[in-house]
């Protein structure tokens, strides 16, 4: 096999999942073998790895089988997915490489609040956690995401600036925007918690800059944080685990993370912020560091240097646990994929 690139190794094999290694890790214990965590990949790698590709017009169960599929043969225990029906409504937004935080505004003010479009999670199909039964192989589950986080969707739907300056002039109506927000998650999170498909949930929600949050840490307690300790307490009510999904500077916010909102796990790491193995040391023994090798890491470094950081940080964490291997953030499609797999491959080799 040693002939072999790294993406055929990883394709060489289609490993048996087994989620009790990612609760392992949830539970800050150390997993039978190395374990993966990655959020969400990109279309090449699934078109790759899964053994279907889905047609125009095929339904939601083909579609399914096609990211189950995906994610059994990259090596995971569980499968990342949302109801595609529950999202929060958007304006108009430009698109390139980047997109402003201020496009696309749909609430200015108390009127625009009032009538804002929103669509319910009583109203949308949640069926599709129970159907993924059939399509799940033995000893995978399902970690349900959200359409995005509380901050993230009061951002897109008032613009970065307006919320800022409408938590000074007009506190009130950022206060409504975030619990509009945040009753809507939290529903979404009490319907999708009991499925029996479902393993454990992810709150995404980017909080911060490379320097520091996004607000400042007493406005994120006040209007954001309370929501995600109900998201987690929801969750934790029906025996699951939670992890937080979010990008920035959390220097000042991880005791909040850790004691206040008591997340099982933290993921979305940088090494301009801290570098994971730093991360580890730190918070390992207090929350789980999901992920972490860094994606500008993974992308200019060769395949070979991946490999040996991805396997050094699970030598790192040998016999002390609560470490699942896998990118900072997440796979986009520059990443070239014979470094992704160098990293995946880091885990996987035990398994063959």
């Amino acid at each position: 096999m040693s002939d072999q690139t790294y993406f055929e190794r990883v394709h060489s094999h289609t490993p048996s999942p087994d989620f009790e290694n990612l609760l392992a890790v949830l539970n800050k214990d150390v997993p039978a073998r190395p374990t993966l965590f990655e959020f969400f990949l990109n279309g090449r790698l699934y078109n790759s790895l899964s053994k279907i590709t889905p047609k125009p017009g095929d339904d939601e169960m083909v579609n399914l089988e096609y990211i189950v599929g995906a994610f059994q043969q990259a090596g995971y225990d569980y499968v990342t997915y949302k109801p595609p029906q529950f999202v929060f409504p958007r304006g108009v937004r430009e698109r390139a490489q980047t997109i402003s935080l201020n496009d696309g505004a749909v609430i200015t003010d108390r009127a625009s609040l009032d009538t804002c479009p929103w669509i319910e999670p009583d109203e949308c199909d949640y069926s599709q956690l129970d159907k993924i039964r059939d399509v799940l192989p033995d000893g995978m589950k399902v970690v349900v995401n959200g359409p995005g986080g509380v901050l993230e969707n009061v951002i897109a739907l008032m613009g970065y600036e307006s919320l800022c300056y409408a938590v000074a002039d007009d506190p009130e109506l950022a206060r409504d925007v975030f619990d509009a927000v945040g009753a809507r998650l939290l529903r979404h999170y009490e319907i999708a918690a009991p499925y029996e498909s479902v393993g454990a949930c992810i709150s995404n929600d980017d909080w911060g800059f490379k320097t520091q949050p996004m607000l400042s840490p007493d406005t994120m307690r006040e209007y954001c944080f309370p929501w995600h300790k109900r998201f987690v307490e929801v969750v934790h009510a029906h025996g699951k685990p939670v992890i937080l999904h979010s990008c920035g500077q959390p220097a000042e916010i991880m005791d909040d993370v850790i004691e206040d909102m008591k997340f099982d796990g933290r993921h979305s790491y940088e090494d301009t912020i801290q570098p994971v193995e730093e991360a580890y040391e730190q918070y390992g023994e207090r929350i789980a560091i999901l992920g972490g090798i860094d994606v500008d890491f993974v992308i200019r470094s060769s395949p070979d240097e991946v490999y040996q950081r991805s396997k050094a940080m699970l030598r790192r964490a040998e016999g002390r646990g609560s470490f699942a291997l896998g990118t900072g953030n997440s796979v986009p499609e520059y990443v070239p994929d014979e470094n992704y797999c160098a990293m995946t491959w880091a885990a996987l080799e035990a398994r063959v």
